[in-house]
C-alpha cells in the first residue's frame, strides 16, 4: 500500500482533469457538456492507445532495478520519452487533419458539432504532453517511486482548477476555456517530469540523456503492438458506447459523459493498486523471486475487491445527490440518477479486474493482455450494436459496459489461477517469466 497510496494521485492527471472539466462545463448547458463528452471518448481513443509507453516503462524499469543494472533503466527512460514526443506530435496533426470526419464518426452533428470542433482543435495541441506525462509515470513507478508522480499530478490538477473558472466564466471563453485550461495545465506536469528525470533527480537516477536508435526501440515497439491491440480494444469500446449514446440524444450523451467520468474516476482508486502490481512484481521477478510475486499478487487482489465494494457502497448511498454537481438540467440530472448505479455495481468487478492488469504487466504478459482484451471487446461491442439496432437505450449501453467487464473479469482469473506467472514467454520472445 506503500506505493498504491500515492499512485492514486499520480494517475488522475488526464480523468481528474476531465471530471473538473466535466463539472465546470456543465454549467454551461447540455450541447456543451455533450460536445465535451464526444471529446472525451475521441481523445481517450487517441492517446490511451499509446498507453503502452506507461505500461511498457514500468516492468522494464522495474527489472533492471531488480537486477541492478541501471544503465538499462536509464535506456528504457530515454526509449519511452523519444516514443512520446514522436506519437504525441503524430496524434496532433492527425486530430487537426482529420477533426471533421472525426467529430462525424463520433455522432457529432447538429447543436452538438460547433462546440466540440472549437474545444477539439484546442485541446490536440495536448497530445505530446498527455503522452510525456505517460512516459514520465511509468519511468518513476519503475524505479519504485510513486510519490513524484502524485506531486505533479496534484500540481497541474490544481493548475487546472485554478485556470478552468477564470477562462471558462471569468473571461467568458466558455467551452474553449476549458480546453485551454487543460493544454496549459498538462503541458506543465510534462515538463515537470522532463525537469525531474533530466534535470534535477538525473544523478540520483543515474539516467544518462541519450537519443535510442530504432534497434533499440525494437522491443518497445513489440510491447506497443500488443498493448495497442489490448487498449484499443477497451477504449474503443467505451469511444463506441459514447457515440451509440450520441445518437439516443443530446440529454442522454450529456448524462453518459457524466457517468463515463465517474466512472473512469473511480477505476483510478484500484487501477492505483494495480500500478503497485506493476511495480512490485516487476522487480520481485528481476529478483527471479516467482513466489514472492504470486503473494504480493494475491494480497492485492484482495485489497481490490475490498476497495471496490467500499466504492460501491460509497456511490450506491450517493446516487441521488451526485448528479447536482454536473449539471442544472433536471433532465440530465434524472438520467445520470439512473446510470450511477451501473457505476456503484461495476466497482468490485473493476477491482478485481484492474489489478489482475496490474499483475500480468508486471510479469509482460502483454500478449496475453491483447488477446483477452480483444475477446471481451467482442462482447461488449456485440451489444452496443443490439443496442442500436433494437434501441435499448442508455441502459442497454451500460450493460454492454458491464459485459465487457465481466468478460475480462473471466479471461484473467481463469489463467492466474492456473499457473500464472508460468504462462509461457515473455513479450519479446527471448525467456519464460
Amino acid at each position: 500500500m506503500d506505493l498504491a497510496v500515492p499512485a492514486l494521485a499520480g494517475l488522475a492527471a488526464d480523468p481528474l482533469v476531465s471530471l473538473v472539466d466535466t463539472a465546470f462545463v456543465g454549467q454551461l448547458g447540455d450541447a456543451q457538456l455533450g460536445a465535451l463528452g464526444v471529446n472525451g471518448s475521441l481523445f481517450s481513443m487517441t492517446f490511451v492507445i499509446f498507453n503502452f509507453i506507461a505500461y511498457g516503462t514500468t516492468p522494464r524499469v522495474g527489472q533492471a532495478v531488480g537486477r541492478d543494472d541501471r544503465a538499462e533503466a536509464s535506456d528504457v527512460v530515454n526509449q519511452a520519452v523519444f516514443l512520446a514526443l514522436m506519437a504525441g506530435l503524430g496524434a496532433v496533426v492527425l486530430l487537426q487533419a482529420a477533426a471533421g470526419p472525426l467529430l462525424a464518426l463520433m455522432g457529432a452533428t447538429g447543436e452538438l458539432r460547433k462546440p466540440a470542433e472549437t474545444y477539439l482543435r484546442i485541446r490536440a495541441f495536448a497530445g505530446p504532453a498527455v503522452l510525456l506525462i505517460n512516459a514520465g509515470r511509468g519511468a518513476f513507478r519503475g524505479y519504485q517511486d510513486t510519490r513524484t508522480p502524485m506531486a505533479v499530478s496534484i500540481g497541474l490538477n490544481l493548475l487546472n482548477l485554478i485556470l478552468d473558472p477564470i477562462l471558462i466564466f471569468g473571461l467568458g471563453w466558455g467551452l474553449a476555456g476549458a480546453a485551454i485550461a487543460t493544454t496549459i495545465a498538462q503541458w506543465s506536469g510534462a515538463l515537470a517530469f522532463l525537469g525531474l528525470l533530466y534535470g534535477t533527480r538525473r544523478r540520483e537516477l543515474e539516467i544518462v540523456p541519450e537519443i535510442p536508435s530504432l534497434e533499440e526501440l525494437i522491443p518497445f515497439l513489440r510491447i506497443g503492438q500488443d498493448m495497442l491491440i489490448r487498449t484499443a480494444s477497451l477504449v474503443g469500446t467505451m469511444t463506441v458506447a459514447t457515440a451509440v449514446a450520441a445518437r439516443i440524444g443530446v440529454t442522454e450523451v450529456a448524462a453518459h459523459q457524466v457517468a463515463n467520468q465517474l466512472w473512469m474516476f473511480l477505476a483510478l482508486v484500484v487501477d492505483a493498486l494495480a500500478v503497485a502490481a506493476q511495480a512490485t512484481v516487476s522487480e520481485r521477478l528481476g529478483r527471479d523471486d516467482s513466489r514472492a510475486a504470486r503473494r504480493i499478487g494475491n494480497r492485492l487482489l484482495q485489497w481490490g475487491l475490498f476497495v471496490g465494494v467500499l466504492l460501491a457502497t460509497t456511490f450506491w448511498g450517493l446516487q441521488d445527490a451526485i448528479p447536482a454537481f454536473f449539471s442544472d438540467s433536471p433532465e440530465v440530472r434524472s438520467t445520470v440518477t439512473s446510470l450511477i448505479v451501473f457505476v456503484a455495481l461495476l466497482q468490485p468487478l473493476n477491482g478485481l479486474v484492474f489489478v489482475w492488469d496490474g499483475i500480468f504487466m508486471g510479469s509482460e504478459h502483454f500478449r496475453f493482455l491483447a488477446i483477452a482484451m480483444a475477446l471481451s471487446a467482442a462482447l461488449g461491442l456485440g451489444g452496443l450494436a443490439a443496442t442500436h439496432v433494437f434501441e435499448w437505450g442508455l441502459s442497454g449501453v451500460w450493460w454492454s459496459i458491464t459485459a465487457l467487464m465481466a468478460a475480462r473479469l473471466i479471461t484473467l482469473a481463469i489463467p492466474y489461477l492456473r499457473n500464472w506467472p508460468a504462462l509461457g514467454s515473455s513479450t519479446n520472445g527471448e525467456k519464460p517469466v
